[in-house]
């Protein structure tokens, strides 16, 4: 775990996180924004801790890991009677099997219990109040840090959206949602997303100036007939300055980012269920263009500066030419291999560790866009079983997608 000497805040300098299109309520950030601190289970934890011990190349994907922080005192958490109620665990149910037979706790606790034993017959109850019942929380780098009007989309990934010890009824609702949705042809949908001057309409915006898809759009709205046009609405947009050229980059750098994390997805042996990816991108045209032009400048300064060392210094000690800086440092707009592949390390087969100061250089440098593999309450490691397939149709499917919005 790489957190760059970035101390993990007390939870008293926690603000909310207002960015967030999809998931749980309860995220939260730190006073500058540089952290996102989001409450998790157990098994999320133990899956962020495990990538980046053992899986680097998968972390890569994944929002960068700083650590857990303690969300409240444990014995708090245990006087709070709706925690008598609440299953704390994988999937965060809320678990009544018994609780209208007796008003006694110890009697209650022994119903959920025997009812534990039989998956089948516990019944589970949708959280609709979307707070998990923990007292911890990862603490994350905040992808949406650095752009001035971040344009936010989350995708739920697979056709199958529940692990294996889900109760029946869990699996039954999220079996009809993805029957009805394009969860069963594409296995993803758009569980939510927000789009800066996203309507002429002033009334269908928010007070920063956004227009909001809730759940529902993805689940009512979107169909295989017109999923394009609806990531057509998130990129293409002239009523905030993103023009066809702009889109088109745009499009064109999430569409290399999915190649990858596809080429990731298929090396790596896993299961994921109701896993999403994020996109993120500038939403303000002008800020876009200033945001790629100052990007590319400095890119090419840096490789400017290591083809002049090159020319000058002997070859076994000069610093080789930067080809892949960060994934979210720069789009050329005039040709795909000249965009650069964000978040990976400069390539170095030589063990050259000086680059930091041409990473400290872009990290200051404005974003433009950001891709990112999150949520992982219902993920393990599975050495022996493959790719998780289910998961990687969907990335596919998005692929096909922006390549032709890039087109």
């Amino acid at each position: 775990m790489h957190n760059r000497g970035r101390p993990i805040p007390a939870l008293s300098d926690l603000v909310e996180y207002d960015h967030t299109v999809a998931g749980h309520a309860g995220p939260m950030c730190d006073s500058d924004g540089e952290l996102f601190i989001k409450p998790c289970t157990q098994t999320e934890i133990d899956f962020y801790e495990a990538a980046n011990a053992n899986y680097p190349e998968f972390s890569d994907i994944m929002p960068e890991f700083y650590g857990i922080l303690s969300l409240t005192d444990a014995a708090e958490l245990l006087e709070d009677p709706a925690a008598i109620a609440a299953d704390i665990n994988v999937h965060n149910l809320v678990v009544q099997a018994g609780q209208e037979k007796t008003d006694t706790p110890t009697a209650s606790s022994s119903a959920v219990a025997e009812a534990k034993n039989d998956k089948d017959s516990i019944v589970w109850i949708p959280n609709k109040a979307k707070k998990i019942k923990t007292d911890q929380s990862v603490v994350l780098q905040n992808a949406t840090k650095g752009f001035a009007r971040p344009n936010i989309l989350d995708t739920k990934l697979g056709r199958r959206l529940w692990a294996d010890d889900a109760p029946l009824q869990k699996k039954q609702r999220f079996d009809k949602i993805a029957s009805e949705t394009t969860h069963a042809a594409l296995h993803f949908r758009i569980a939510g997303m927000r789009v800066y001057r996203g309507s002429t309409t002033k009334s269908e915006l928010n007070a920063q100036g956004y227009r909001i898809y809730d759940k529902d759009y993805g689940r009512f709205t979107v169909n295989t007939d017109n999923v394009a046009d609806a990531f057509r609405t998130f990129v293409f947009n002239p009523t905030a300055g993103i023009d066809a050229d702009l889109g088109r980059a745009v499009a064109q750098a999430f569409a290399r980012d999915l190649r990858r994390v596809a080429d990731v997805l298929r090396r790596h042996e896993i299961r994921m269920y109701s896993a999403s990816l994020l996109f993120i991108f500038e939403g303000d045209g002008d800020k876009l263009r200033e945001a790629i032009e100052a990007n590319n400048r400095a890119v090419e300064a840096v490789a400017s500066a290591s083809a002049s060392a090159s020319a000058t210094e002997k070859k076994e000690t000069a610093k080789p030419v930067p080809t892949s800086l960060r994934v979210d440092s720069g789009i050329a707009l005039m040709a795909e291999d000249e965009a650069h592949d964000g978040d990976a390390d400069v390539d170095n087969d030589e063990g050259y560790d000086d680059d930091d100061d041409d990473e400290d250089q872009l990290s200051s440098l404005p974003m433009i866009y950001k891709l990112k593999l999150i949520d992982f309450a219902h993920a393990q490691w599975t050495p022996g079983l493959g790719p998780d397939e289910n998961v990687l149709i969907g990335v596919e499917k998005l692929i096909e997608i922006f390549e032709k919005l890039a087109a």
